[in-house]
């Protein structure tokens, strides 16, 4: 294949004349295949090599399982910050995650340069009352270095009985030495949708994750608001998807159809055109054409982007915060079969009802409203989102940032929520402010 490459290359240079004459199009499509086989075996026998030197010369015998799982792990990893292999345990342990009942600290993480790092604390979990913060890195778990760790160790690590400690090193922009935290272990129920009622007249409800009982939370928040707040009061709803890290893509989409009667929520595009899917509402609109406005920020990702992408293109409900996060990649969890675990590989982008992409773009707010921080966590308050992730997948246009995380404790300190509540009672909120959507039949 050598030869033909540079006769190929001669006759360009030398003459301009077609090639096709020297070998015909198949002959060189099965050459190049060929070649690509080849080269591929190559690095195979190279790896067998490497393997049989590391079994034979290391200082200490090696565990052979040890060496292919760490091979493994290093071949999905290398390919964005989302693939990933889990071992036997691993897998148990995301079955359990998406169940929405676990053991451990309560915090959504990915791998960053080598550490662990803080996607979002889930509300109401020992590492949120540890103080652990969004953009956060986990440098150290107890005596051991997360340096050199996968994040299945890292996240085995953190995992424990209850009522057992682990200490985490912790290295927060701003801060200048490590915070050591010690976060005392508990089951982690995640409880995935809280809400309530404020001022007799708006339905509040915060989602938190999008597990398998995300749905059924959510349809209950609204009956039990409904039952509380006769129509012709209810001026509204605010549904609050801040710091919500994502999760199922079925709980994304039914949650979306609980205020849509009908139309595309979210459409995934894999490498070629025959793996598109497109998903559509289907449960008909449970707050019955109710204005709707959701809150989103930079700790907004995956599952609440779609979810905030989905309305805002239907016109369904006025976004108000700060920008999204911007995951907007797919993965599919390949079980390996018995004893070896599953993988999570990233096989499809998000796009929007409308066509937009959500990856390292993010959602943009109708309305953006920035909180005010106090000083203690400026240095903090913000994420850089997706696009900050080394070997994230590239956007489809011009990359943006993250944004602000913050959200203050008190509600009166929170000025996104005030000016949702004001928005739905009619209250101006920005000269340029969209008023709140309300479905519209057809």
């Amino acid at each position: 294949m050598r030869r033909i490459s540079n006769l190929l290359l001669g006759v360009v240079i030398g003459s301009g004349l077609t090639v096709l004459a020297i070998q015909p199009p198949s002959a060189l499509v099965a050459a190049a295949r060929a070649a690509a086989s080849t080269d591929t075996y190559s690095q195979l026998n190279l790896f067998g090599d490497v393997f049989e030197r590391i079994k034979a010369g290391y200082v200490e015998k090696p565990d052979d399982a040890k060496l292919v799982e760490g091979a493994i792990n290093g071949m999905i990893s290398s390919l964005d910050p989302h693939s990933r292999y889990m071992n036997e345990k691993a897998w148990r342990d995301m079955q359990e995650t998406t169940s929405g009942e676990f053991g451990g600290l309560g915090i959504e993480v990915t791998m960053e340069d080598g550490l662990v790092k803080v996607v979002a604390p889930m509300e109401d979990t020992p590492a949120a009352k540890a103080g652990i913060l969004s953009g956060d890195l986990i440098a150290g778990i107890d005596d051991t270095a997360v340096q050199g760790l996968t994040l299945e160790q890292a996240v085995a690590k953190m995992k424990g009985p209850i009522n057992t400690k682990t200490r985490l090193k912790i290295l927060r922009k701003g801060a200048e030495q490590p915070i050591d935290v010690s976060i005392m272990r508990e089951v982690i129920r995640v409880r995935t949708v809280r809400y309530r009622t404020d001022g007799g007249d708006v339905g509040y409800i915060k989602i938190n994750t999008f597990n398998e009982q995300t749905t059924e939370g959510l349809k209950k928040a609204i009956r039990d608001i409904s039952s509380q707040i006769p129509p012709e009061k209810l001026a509204g709803y605010v549904v609050d998807l801040r710091n919500n890290p994502g999760g199922l893509l079925d709980q994304a989409v039914s949650v979306t159809s609980a205020f849509m009667a009908r139309g595309e929520v979210v459409s995934t595009r894999g490498r070629t055109p025959e793996e598109t899917q497109r998903f559509t509402a289907r449960a008909g609109d449970l707050i019955k054409g109710k204005p709707l406005v959701v809150l989103i920020n930079g700790g907004s990702a995956s599952a609440s982007e779609i979810v905030a992408g989905a309305l805002h293109d239907h016109k369904r409900a006025t976004l108000i915060g700060t920008r999204s996060f911007g995951k907007g990649s797919v993965q599919t969890i390949i079980p390996l079969g018995p004893g070896k675990g599953a993988m999570a590989l990233t096989t499809a982008r998000y796009f929007t009802p409308s066509g937009r992409s959500i990856q390292a773009m993010g959602i943009a707010p109708d309305i953006e409203v920035l909180q005010d921080v106090p000083d203690e966590f400026k240095t903090r308050a913000d994420t850089k989102g997706e696009a900050s992730i080394r070997g994230h997948l590239s956007a489809e246009g011009a990359e943006q940032t993250g944004s602000q995380v913050y959200v203050p404790p008190l509600e009166k300190d929170d000025k996104a929520l005030g000016a949702a509540f004001n928005l739905l009672r009619g209250v101006t909120v920005n000269a340029d402010a969209p008023s709140p959507k309300r479905a519209i039949p057809n």
